[in-house]
């Protein structure tokens, strides 16, 4: 506990100071931080498209892949995100020499940039609610950054930007910003990559694509690249149980708010500015007991563990393909696997934690089990 900061009692205003202007003298920083993340994604290699052996599926004409977003430097597909983030902020000009990077996180996406901001030799913070696992909480006082833990979820907000305030740094605040830093029309993003690596399959266009929800940057990349590109592909978001972004794809009320989801990285306790309803076809409620379910079906499939919210995703996968087996439809679904499951050995992959915490899944299990039989 000596790594984490104080909590900071969070202050009655959301307002943050706008940050620094650039000066002259930022210019050859700048352009120097551009150049050490734009070295390390030279020395990162894309990511890997998995194919699922199913045959109760695969004889009837229906593949399933999974793109293995775990292999990033940091482990998960918030990598991604994270790169993206600073280079918006750095080519905004809201980074500089010194600068503390501040972010609201329950792990992940915190993870990641502290990787990056070690790189760039900058200070970083991560808020988090104070029941993000240790070992998240490890991982990024490896890379530097510290922990300031808060009691409510909902607090992360406020804290990150008063932390931001007060260290006269910049709040990243991926809920806001992840949609609009990544480059939708290509440049090797996400998309680009899945429909690259599909060419060779034998339904290269998916007739799906499955992907959660945490800041709604993914499936705003995605579907945002389908429509520019053309394809017949829908975008299918399926959604914990507690989050608001169900409801709020069906209403449009962004002014939502619920208890928030108990699956790690995924859904949101309000509406958040980067999840674009409009570029989602389709949402799946998915049962807490159904995501760890599918989590631990997915990882005896594949020998090796898997996330929980890489499980929800997997729900959303077997319930569209049993829609196409029965309506005699063919084709691809294609999902991500967010994060490797090592990560959630004390909590999702512990069944003692799992019973205690999200009730017994055991009856979801079998059901996931016969529906692959």
């Amino acid at each position: 506990m000596a790594l984490l900061s104080k909590l900071i009692a969070p202050s009655n205003t959301a307002f943050q100071r706008p940050p620094p202007l650039m000066n002259p003298i930022d210019t050859p920083w700048l352009g120097n931080a551009v150049s050490l993340i734009e070295a390390d994604v030279q020395r990162s290699a894309d990511t890997h498209l998995i194919a699922l052996p199913l045959p109760t599926f695969a004889r009837c004409g229906i593949d399933l892949y999974l793109k293995d977003e775990s292999t990033h430097p940091t482990g998960s597909l918030k990598h991604r995100l994270a790169r993206s983030l600073f280079l918006y902020a750095l080519c905004n000009g809201w980074l500089h020499a010194g600068s503390t990077v501040v972010e609201a996180s329950s792990g992940s996406t915190a993870v990641s940039e502290a990787y990056f901001a070690r790189l760039l030799g900058l200070p970083f913070i991560a808020v988090m609610p104070r029941n993000t696992s240790p070992e998240k909480i490890a991982q990024i006082t490896f890379y530097g950054g510290r922990c300031h833990l808060v009691d409510n979820a909902a607090a992360v907000y406020d804290a990150a930007r008063d932390l931001a305030h007060q260290t006269g740094g910049h709040y990243m605040d991926q809920f806001t910003y992840a949609e609009r830093a990544t480059d939708w029309r290509g440049n090797n993003n996400i998309a680009e990559s899945m429909f690259h690596q599909m060419t060779r399959e034998r339904f290269p266009v998916p007739r799906w694509i499955v992907v959660g929800a945490g800041t709604g940057g993914t499936s705003a990349t995605i579907g945002r690249y389908i429509r520019y590109q053309r394809h017949a592909t829908q975008v299918c978001v399926p959604d914990p149980e507690g989050s608001v972004f169900g409801e709020y794809h069906r209403t449009g009320d962004a002014t939502l708010s619920g208890p928030g989801s108990r699956i790690e990285g995924i859904g949101r306790p309000r509406v958040e500015a980067s999840f674009i309803r409009t570029l989602v076809d389709r949402m799946m409620e998915v049962p807490n007991g159904e995501s760890v379910a599918a989590m631990r079906v997915l990882s005896n499939l594949l020998g090796r563990k898997v996330g929980p919210s890489t499980g929800t995703n997997f729900v959303g996968m077997l319930a569209l393909a049993t829609e196409m087996r029965t309506s005699g439809q063919t084709g691809s679904i294609l999902s991500l696997l967010c994060d490797a499951g090592e990560r959630y050995l004390p909590s999702y992959h512990d069944e003692a934690w799992v019973e205690a915490h999200l009730g017994d899944c055991e009856e979801a299990h079998t059901r996931l089990k016969m529906q692959l039989s």
